[in-house]
């Protein structure tokens, strides 16, 4: 055996190279053929085939799918609430034992109008837990108590939120969403700081002159744009804008905000006083009044940390001294909260503590998040092209007479019948701004 090994040996090493090359490429190609011919074999035989099992937790999975839907139900938005009330108190059982879940559980809650769907969740990963009878006794514990307290349908515990105002100043602040955020971002403020000043002034506005704005926001649900004492959907005075202007350009001043933001507000005209009313008295574009905003919440807030006092952390303050202006601005330990009294209903409050309800109320937090830093301080400068682009928002509608929304004869503004926007505002699609500022 040997030797005929070693005579094919000698024979192969005497084959010129071609052949020696053909014949190890006729082997590959032999050795493939019989491997996939091997595998097809063992395919057809069903030696490859995985013939799965019955999970051993086949009947809690199939417990979960047969939980009661609500989706078609017919009960009472007091029984809703109460299974709400049920499942959120099994779901802070369960956070006693598994807060990651219970947090995932909460949030997943939110997104759904279902509460058997929050029941289907935990009964999922309920099935995981070896031993629940600490947890299944926590439940009942808090189940008693839930069911010996009647479960009530009263509304908003806000009060002015449960009246006609808010649901229609609501829809006029979602519509104008993208250019709140994009006034944050341009600022350095959390939009929802933004919206707060927003809220207190509208309301303001609706009260003080309740039968126009009936007539005119709550039906077409447009914010109101101010056009005499105060301009644009903020009520920003003149003087005050132009303080604004003046801090940002001033590395001398308690209110600069730094080198980044330094042409935020740069003119296209020498007519400063027209261009700036321009800007705040825009019926189809607001940008430019939340950038005031953004800028007044901004410099106030470093105003104070530059004197010690951090109030960052109470929107209360800062909506209120948004209201009374620079010059009522005077850092001190322990502010309280005020300003304007506004009659909504049969109750007065402070405008900010309408920001203050607004900001902590959860309402358009989809919208409107809280975010982990209210201030962030941007390092890159505008560049010419995004000022240009920031510019380019003021839209060139047909500006309103000053004081047109204090005329007692309002016949001279179109009805809600003839257009969809009794304001003017044709509420465009909004472009977005893309800058290098970071």
């Amino acid at each position: 055996m040997v030797e005929k090994l070693s005579i094919a040996w000698r024979q192969w090493c005497q084959r010129p190279r071609w052949r020696k090359a053909l014949n190890i490429v006729t082997t590959l190609f032999a050795l493939a053929g019989a491997a996939i011919v091997g595998a097809w074999g063992l395919y057809q035989l069903g030696v490859t085939n995985n013939g799965g099992a019955v999970d051993k937790n086949y009947r809690s999975l199939m417990a979960v799918s047969e939980i009661d839907d609500l989706k078609h139900s017919k009960l009472s938005a007091e029984q809703m609430n109460n299974e709400w009330a049920l499942q959120f108190g099994r779901v802070a059982a369960l956070a006693r034992y598994y807060p990651v879940n219970a947090r995932l559980i909460l949030a997943a809650s939110q997104h759904c109008d279902n509460p058997k769907m929050v029941e289907r969740m935990m009964a999922a990963a309920s099935i995981y837990i070896d031993d629940k009878k600490e947890l299944d006794r926590l439940e009942q514990r808090i189940t008693q108590i839930l069911n010996e307290v009647p479960q009530r349908s009263t509304g908003n515990v806000i009060p002015w939120m449960s009246g006609p105002e808010w649901p229609a100043l609501k829809a006029a602040i979602i519509r104008d969403s993208a250019l709140i955020r994009e006034a944050g971002r341009l600022s350095g403020v959390e939009p929802r700081l933004i919206v707060g000043c927003l809220v207190g002034e509208q309301i303001r506005l609706f009260n003080s002159k309740r039968e126009m704005f009936k007539k005119y926001l709550g039906p077409v649900k447009v914010l109101s744009v101010q056009s005499q004492f105060s301009y644009g959907v903020n009520g920003i005075k003149d003087f005050t804008a132009q303080a604004v202007e003046e801090h940002l350009k001033d590395p001398t001043s308690e209110y600069y905000m730094g080198p980044a933001y330094e042409n935020l507000l740069d003119f296209e005209t020498d007519d400063h006083v027209t261009e700036r009313y321009n800007r705040l008295v825009d019926y189809r574009n607001h940008l430019y009044s939340y950038l005031y905003t953004g800028c007044i919440l901004h410099q106030t807030m470093l105003q104070w940390r530059r004197a010690g006092y951090d109030i960052s952390d109470r929107p209360d303050v800062l909506f209120t001294l948004f209201n009374v202006g620079f010059s009522q601005s005077v850092p001190k330990a322990n502010p309280v909260p005020g300003g304007s009294h506004i009659n909504v209903g049969d109750r007065t409050y402070t405008f900010g503590a309408l920001g203050f309800d607004f900001y902590y109320s959860g309402e358009m937090a989809d919208i409107f998040p809280f975010e982990r830093e209210r201030f962030v301080s941007k390092q890159r400068a505008l560049s010419s092209a995004d000022v240009t682009r920031i510019q380019d928002n003021m839209s060139d509608c047909r500006r309103p007479e000053r004081g047109l929304e204090y005329k007692k004869d309002s016949s001279s503004l179109p009805s809600p019948s003839e257009t969809p926007d009794p304001f003017g505002i044709d509420h465009e699609t909004v472009k977005p701004i893309e800058h290098t500022a970071q």
